[in-house]
């Protein structure tokens, strides 16, 4: 699943809106094993553009 919402999220990247629902919906469908494997990878692809949004949704879930 975690390959999916990756996927995904490299195609909806050109627009703000769209990131940040799926991540959000994105983040519903992992299970707590793969979050930290996500976590990293949305940081290390998406800082530069998303770090609030990533902020936003990783903060709450303090993995």
């Amino acid at each position: 699943m975690i390959e999916y919402v990756k996927t995904i999220l490299m195609k909806v990247s050109f627009d703000g809106r769209l990131f940040e629902k799926e991540l959000r919906k994105g983040l519903n469908l992992l299970v707590p094993a793969e979050i930290q494997e996500f976590k990293e990878w949305c940081y290390k692809t998406f800082s530069k553009i998303y770090e609030p949004v990533l902020n936003k949704y990783f903060v709450k879930l303090a993995v």
